[in-house]
C-alpha cells in the first residue's frame, strides 16, 4: 500500500505539472490524493488544512511580508541607479566592464533586496539598454542580467534562507544569513571571471576611469543604500534583534530612504506597492502552506527514512553522497520553483548529510545554490522569464550564452560544496 501511496505522490504531482496547472494547486491535489489513501476518508481534507494552517503559524515566517515589501520599496525608489553607479566607479574600467557593473550591481542589489526577481527586474533595466548601446550581445548582456540576479538568493537578507531555516527545523537564520556571504562573493567572482574571458576574445569596449572625486561622490551617493546591510545584519550578530525583527526594520529604512529621502516613491505609489507586496506574498505562503501539507505526508510514508537508508547503503563516502544530491536537485530545479523545493527536499536530504557529518548550515547553502541554478533554466525558471522580458529578447536565443556563466556557477557550487569553510567560517567565527 505504501508504494501504491508514493507513486499516486509522485505520477499525480508530475502529471498535474505536465498539465500547466500551477504548482502550489498541483502540490496540494497530489497530497490530498495520498492523504485519501493513506488515512482512509474524510479526515484527510483535515488533516491537510491543519498542516497547511500549522504550517504558517510561525513567526519567523512574518519576515517575509516584511523583507518582500522593503524590496519592492527598493526597487521604487532610485537604489538600482545609485548602486550601479558606485559599481561602474569600482569596476568599469575593466575589459567588458560593463557586464562587471552589472554583476557586482545585481548583487549590491539583491543583498538589500532579497529577491532574484527584483534585481533581475531593476538592474536589468538599466544595465541591458547600456550595455547593448556599447556594442554588447543583447542576448548575453540578458545572460549576464539573469545569472548575476541569483546572488541575492545567497547573500543575505535572503527570503529562501528563511524558508529553509523553516524547513531544517530550526537551522538559526541568522548563521544562514552570514553564512551566504562568502558563497554569493564566489559566485559574482566566478562569472567576472567568464565574463572577463568573453569580452578579451570579443573585444568589449573599456568604460572611461572613474576620478577618484567622481569616485567618492558615487560611493556617498551608494552609502544610504548599502547602510541597509550594515543595520539589518549588523543589528542580527549583534542580538539587537532577531530576522524578524530585522525585516520591519527593513521595512522602515526603505520606507524613509525612498519616500522622504530620495523622493522617488511618491505617496500615491504606495498603495500599488502594498498590492504587489500582498500579492507576493499571498502567493509564497500558498506554497509553503501546500508544501508543509506535502512535507508531512512524505514524513508519514516514510520517504525520507527510506532515501536516508538508501544512500548510505550505496556509500558512505561524504563526496559521492553530495554529489549525488546535487545532480539530482540541479534535475529538480529545472521543474520545481526554489520555495516548494526547499521545503519538499530539505526534510528528505538534510538526515543524510548531518548522518555523514556535514553541518545543517552548510547544506543549506549548499541546497539554495543548487535551486538558484534552476531559477535560469526553462521550463519554470522565473528568472529567465524576467530576463529575457527586461531585455526583450526569447528564451531561445539566450540559451547559448547562458552556457558558460551556467558552468561558472557549476565550477562555483562544487567548491563550495567541498571546501565547507567557504560557507562555514563566518558562522564559526561569530560562534554559531
Amino acid at each position: 500500500m505504501e508504494l501504491i501511496n508514493i507513486l499516486v505522490l509522485v505520477f499525480g504531482f508530475a502529471f498535474l505539472l505536465v498539465l500547466g496547472v500551477p504548482i502550489s494547486f498541483s502540490i496540494g491535489i497530489a497530497t490530498i490524493s495520498t492523504m485519501l489513501l493513506s488515512i482512509e476518508g474524510g479526515p484527510a481534507l483535515t488533516t491537510v488544512a491543519q498542516r497547511m494552517a500549522t504550517g504558517l503559524d510561525s513567526f519567523v515566517l512574518l519576515a517575509i511580508p516584511f523583507f518582500i515589501l522593503s524590496g519592492q520599496l527598493m526597487n521604487k525608489g532610485g537604489i538600482a541607479r545609485r548602486l550601479i553607479d558606485f559599481a561602474r566607479a569600482l569596476v568599469g574600467m575593466f575589459p567588458g566592464g560593463l557586464a562587471f557593473v552589472n554583476i557586482l550591481a545585481a548583487m549590491f542589489f539583491g543583498s538589500i533586496s532579497g529577491s532574484s526577481v527584483a534585481t533581475a527586474s531593476a538592474i536589468g533595466g538599466f544595465m541591458v539598454p547600456a550595455m547593448k548601446k556599447q556594442g554588447y550581445d543583447l542576448n548575453y548582456s540578458a545572460a549576464v542580467n539573469l545569472t548575476s540576479a541569483t546572488t541575492g538568493l545567497i547573500i543575505p537578507p535572503s527570503n529562501i534562507l528563511i524558508v529553509y531555516s523553516l524547513a531544517s527545523g530550526g537551522v538559526s537564520i541568522a548563521a544562514l544569513f552570514v553564512a551566504g556571504y562568502f558563497p554569493g562573493i564566489l559566485i559574482g567572482v566566478s562569472l567576472m571571471v567568464v565574463a572577463g574571458v568573453i569580452a578579451h576574445r570579443k573585444k568589449y569596449p573599456v568604460s572611461e576611469r572613474v576620478k577618484i572625486q567622481e569616485g567618492i561622490a558615487r560611493f556617498l551617493k551608494a552609502v544610504p543604500c548599502l547602510f541597509l546591510i550594515v543595520l539589518v545584519i549588523g543589528g542580527i550578530i549583534a542580538g539587537y534583534f532577531t530576522a524578524t525583527e530585522a525585516s520591519a526594520i527593513a521595512v522602515l529604512y526603505a520606507f524613509i530612504l525612498s519616500v522622504l529621502v530620495y523622493r522617488e516613491v511618491k505617496w500615491k505609489d504606495l498603495p500599488k506597492i502594498l498590492l504587489d507586496s500582498a500579492t507576493t506574498t499571498a502567493i509564497v505562503m500558498l506554497l509553503i502552506g501546500t508544501s508543509m501539507g506535502l512535507s508531512w505526508i512524505i514524513s508519514y510514508e516514510n520517504i525520507p527514512q527510506n532515501i536516508s537508508a538508501g544512500l548510505i547503503a550505496l556509500s558512505s563516502s561524504p563526496i559521492v553522497i553530495l554529489l549525488l544530491i546535487n545532480i539530482f536537485l540541479l534535475i529538480v530545479g529545472i521543474f520545481m520553483d526554489i520555495t516548494p523545493a526547499v521545503l519538499i527536499f530539505t526534510p528528505i536530504f538534510l538526515p543524510v548529510v548531518v548522518q555523514l557529518g556535514i553541518d545543517p548550515i552548510h547544506f543549506g547553502i549548499i541546497l539554495v545554490f543548487n535551486l538558484c541554478i534552476g531559477l535560469c533554466t526553462p521550463p519554470v525558471g522565473t528568472v529567465l522569464f524576467v530576463g529575457c522580458a527586461v531585455a526583450g529578447t526569447s528564451i531561445s536565443k539566450v540559451l547559448k550564452p547562458l552556457l558558460p556563466l551556467f558552468i561558472a556557477m557549476i565550477v562555483a557550487l562544487l567548491l563550495m560544496t567541498f571546501i565547507p569553510a567557504i560557507s562555514m567560517f563566518l558562522p564559526k567565527l561569530f560562534g554559531y
